[in-house]
């Protein structure tokens, strides 16, 4: 055969194998090859690899390690794809070995190899594995090229080595939208949103085009912080980016704008979706729940039967019992978990349960809700017990609540909250003795309460507070205001819940010390700060304690101020001194 002939058969086979793969044609690609077999031609390595590829596109791995086998010689390209089409695949073990044959075969990786089989690397065994190839890249020519790094970074990242990612991000000589978006990703997924979108503030100055992975990562860092006024603005930059049309972009925004309490924006764009998921409905519930508005989450899942193009799934029917758990409407929540829940055919988890024993405990039916532990096919958690201990210090029923209290201290006994509600439950009703036999047991155990924290939006920036906080530049001012809120709505009939204070001290100091609470200290600075035409927004990391709600309904009351602090539970809208919680939470 000669070489020009030789040459054309290439040609052609490699155009068809091409169509093949662009179509992912299993069946076209395996004619190609029938032929190739039939005419006795010899596959160029090329061919093979595309052969490979194909293989591996359509998820045919038997065929592609077939072909494999049988190449009388492989190069970087043939191995790369094999490595990329199990990675793609999630047959990440499989993955790494071929990438260690290929090591012991003498075939140097490129960047591709790195690039592709850095991403097998999830989990802690092959997160160490990672290491290893890090250490290869190292003595290799690739240790700068952008696809190698930004898998590096996403390597850290993802594993909670962010430190690490971070000398890997700005050791890169040149940055992309992928490595842009991974480092803000991996601070976003550790909770360190401040840090993520501070980052993404830099990134934009510099001049840095970001796609809608990268959007959609900082606004869930701006939900975490409740920071509307930023959040507006990168809706404006998506809005100008032409980008707004994703899906994923707008179940975001619907999140951000609700965490920030702004469920109006919110429920705008859902209505304005051409096309919805189950995420959308989910972000939707998800808004309403945290708000406790039990009736738009009911019209809003009854909307969403009715469209019958979205099957509820198991977020969906826990964020509707909880959203009627928060609502007050424990009823229609019992009744939905009966009639519906039960028979939906989804998979119920614990979390479900776990509404209505709140349902059960908020509606004061503490005997039933536990009868319904005991029966539940789940073995009951903290959580569970936490939230049954809540219902009994509402309803003041000390006997549940005290089986309740031991079992979280037994399940949880590392948890300070656990203590914390068990001894305010003793001291709610004066029961002193097992008040302080409970701070006893928290010494003797050594369990430190996480500071309370509480942050407020302001000229758009983040003021934070701690508990007995003196780092803020106003904190001699935040104090004064404090003490004068305090003052003012004492004449009205406020009266500190001295029971919210753990420490054996007197009560002249127990005060002191719920006056250093730090939302206390945001809503002075809020107070101090923000126009009366406007509500003051504050986020805490904890739930808030009795004495600050108090203290904030009877600010909203004799100032007429609008109040909407986030907890870790939930909002709490506060309007002339009444709270959408309705003291429950």
């Amino acid at each position: 055969m000669s070489v020009q002939c030789v040459d054309i058969k290439f040609k052609e086979y490699d155009a068809e194998l091409n169509a093949c793969v662009n179509q992912k044609s299993l069946r076209g690609g395996q004619r190609v090859q029938a032929h190739m077999i039939k005419t006795r031609y010899l596959p160029h390595t090329y061919l093979g690899g595309r052969l490979i590829v194909l293989y591996m596109k359509c998820g045919c791995f038997d065929g592609a390690r077939m072909v494999f086998d049988e190449m009388p010689e492989r190069n970087v390209v043939a191995w790369t794809a094999m490595i990329s089409g199990f990675t793609k695949s999630g047959y990440y073990i499989q993955a790494l070995h071929l990438f260690l044959q290929m090591l012991r075969s003498g075939t140097n990786p490129n960047e591709f190899t790195y690039a592709t089989v850095l991403t097998s690397c999830t989990n802690a065994f092959e997160f160490e594995c990672g290491r290893e190839i890090h250490s290869l890249i190292v003595k290799s020519p690739f240790e700068s090229h952008i696809y190698v790094g930004s898998s590096l970074l996403d390597l850290y990242a993802k594993s909670g080595k962010i430190h690490e990612a971070l000398v890997v991000f700005e050791g890169l000589p040149e940055r992309d939208v992928v490595s842009c978006t991974a480092i803000i990703s991996g601070y976003a997924q550790l909770g360190l949103d401040k840090e993520a979108v501070d980052l993404f503030c830099k990134l934009l100055r510099e001049g840095i085009g970001f796609n809608y992975v990268t959007y959609a990562c900082v606004l869930t860092a701006l939900s975490g912080l409740a920071a509307f006024e930023q959040g507006r603005q990168v809706h404006g930059h998506v809005l100008r980016s032409q980008q707004s049309f994703y899906v994923v972009l707008q179940n975001s925004l619907i999140d951000m704008y609700s965490k920030c309490g702004h469920l109006v924006y919110a429920r705008r764009i859902f209505d304005k979706m051409p096309e919805r998921t189950v995420i959308s409905w989910n972000a939707m519930l998800g808004g309403y729940s945290k708000h406790g508005i039990g009736e738009a989450i009911v019209d809003l899942y009854n909307k969403m039967r009715e469209e019958n193009k979205i099957n509820a799934d198991s977020t969906t029917l826990l964020t509707v019992l909880s959203g009627c758990s928060h609502g007050g409407m424990e009823h229609i929540g019992l009744k939905f978990f009966d009639e519906v829940a039960l028979k939906c055919g989804v998979d119920l988890g614990i979390e479900h349960y776990g509404c209505v024993v709140d349902l059960l405990g908020r509606a004061g039916q503490l005997e039933r809700a536990l009868q319904f532990i005991k029966k539940m096919p789940f073995e009951p958690n903290a959580a569970i017990w936490g939230s049954l201990l809540g219902a009994c210090r509402a309803h003041q029923n000390f006997r549940v609540g005290k089986i309740a209290g031991g079992h979280l201290l037994e399940t949880e006994p590392e948890n300070a909250g656990n203590y914390v509600m068990l001894c305010n439950l003793y001291a709610s009703d004066g029961r002193w003795d097992e008040a302080r036999k409970v701070r006893q047991l928290m010494k003797e155990k050594a369990v430190m309460k996480e500071p309370g924290k509480s942050w407020i939006e302001f000229g758009q920036t983040l003021h934070t507070f701690y508990a007995g906080d003196r780092s803020h530049p106003s904190k001699e001012e935040v104090l004064s205001k404090v003490r004068e809120l305090s003052d003012r709505i004492k004449a009205a009939g406020y009266t500190p819940d001295l029971s919210s204070v753990l420490h054996d001290v007197d009560n002249e100091q127990k005060e002191k010390v719920l006056l250093g609470h730090s939302e206390k200290l945001a809503l002075a600075f809020g107070m101090m700060n923000i126009s009366e035409a406007k509500p003051i927004r504050i986020m805490k990391n904890l739930r808030i304690c009795v004495d600050c709600h108090s203290f904030a309904k009877f600010v909203s009351q004799v100032y007429s101020r609008e109040l909407l602090i986030r907890d870790k539970s939930r909002f709490h809208h506060i309007v002339n001194g009444m709270c959408s919680c309705r003291d429950y939470w």
